[in-house]
């Protein structure tokens, strides 16, 4: 008899695209609290990336699956798997594992998802949204009438603080290249070439500075957010080090600004610290909101999973708006 098979992305060596391979891994059934997933959706990332490459501090072990976030369904359940049934909804936040036909994952890490949403439009709120969302209203607490800077306003977490951000009624900035401008401009911030003198077009815009930075891109713009800050006013940094020595550094930098008495404040943001249940809280606001149309998740390009190497090739070019998605072929 033929033992089933399902395929997943493999990156067994660090690298660009031509690193990734599709694999062949054995269909076996889930044991204990394990739930078989489905793949219907999972969003490309910034964070997918940096992991087959190499810049973070701490990397996955060769060979691994990459895919950080999924919108999945249930497809079969361990004997000790409680609360779900087959056909469920569900959405998972894995750091590894989602760019395949099948994720096998704990049942307590999943979060139901309701069955009307399109499953490419909720990929980015498991992680792009649920950052941005945690930035702005439990890291920073924005409050409506307030201003903020967004670097890197055109990625996947860029788009969804400006999109977040005009709906918590903030006065957006975003900081993009001059090529993205009319995208973000559509977002409803004021685009910001960072080619340019940022703080000069932010002292234009608001001579006592900012209230909010957002600044994803790690170190290079660390100090120009500071600056672009009032008095007063809090940077948010949730972009992820590309060294052992760049997180030394960056946790140094936190607890100078913290000591710094400038009246500015500088607070770090990260998934990984954040419990699952405060997720799982999250992620139910932000179904609530795309159900609604309150939001609609600017897609960059949609690729199935038999095309995860061009899917790869199109992020890396560096010319995506948005989200790029992975749909499901299982």
């Amino acid at each position: 008899m033929t033992t089933p098979t399902y395929r997943s992305a493999l990156v067994s060596r660090r690298g660009g695209p031509e690193t990734i391979e599709l694999a062949l891994r054995e269909l076996r059934p889930p044991t204990g609290r394990e739930v078989r997933v489905r793949m219907l959706a999972a969003s490309l990332t910034a964070d997918d990336v940096a992991n087959r490459v190499g810049n973070r501090p701490i990397l996955s072990p060769l060979p691994f699956v990459p895919g950080y976030a999924i919108i999945g369904e249930v497809d079969a359940l361990g004997p000790d798997a409680a609360g779900l049934r087959v056909g469920d909804r569900v959405a998972a936040l894995l750091q590894i594992g989602g760019h395949a036909d099948f994720i096998y994952i704990d049942a307590a890490e999943l979060c139901p998802v309701p069955t009307g949403l399109d499953p490419v439009k909720a990929a980015p709120l498991i992680l792009n949204y649920l950052v941005a969302y945690q930035a702005l209203h439990r890291v920073a607490g924005v409050r409506e009438g307030q201003s903020a800077l967004v670097v890197g306003a055109s990625g996947g977490v860029g788009t969804a603080l400006l999109e977040l951000g005009r709906l918590a009624g903030l006065r957006m900035y975003g900081l993009a290249s001059p090529r993205k401008h009319a995208d973000v401009a559509a977002l409803g911030a004021t685009p910001i070439d960072y080619h340019g003198d940022v703080l000069q077009a932010i002292r234009a815009a608001a001579p006592e500075g900012v209230d909010y930075v957002f600044n994803g891109m790690a170190d290079e713009y660390f100090g120009t957010g500071i600056k672009a800050l009032r008095r007063g006013g809090v940077l948010v940094h949730y972009g992820g080090p590309e060294s052992m020595w760049g997180l030394v550094a960056l946790v140094a930098k936190l607890l100078f600004f913290t000591i710094w008495p400038n009246g500015k404040h500088v607070r770090g943001y990260g998934t990984h610290r954040v419990p699952h249940a405060q997720r799982a809280a999250d992620w139910t606001a932000l179904f609530s909101l795309l159900a609604d149309g309150a939001i609609d998740p600017k897609i960059a390009a949609v690729y199935p999973l038999s095309e995860i190497v061009a899917a790869n090739e199109h992020l890396e070019r560096g010319d995506v708006v948005g989200t790029i998605v992975i749909r499901g072929e299982g």
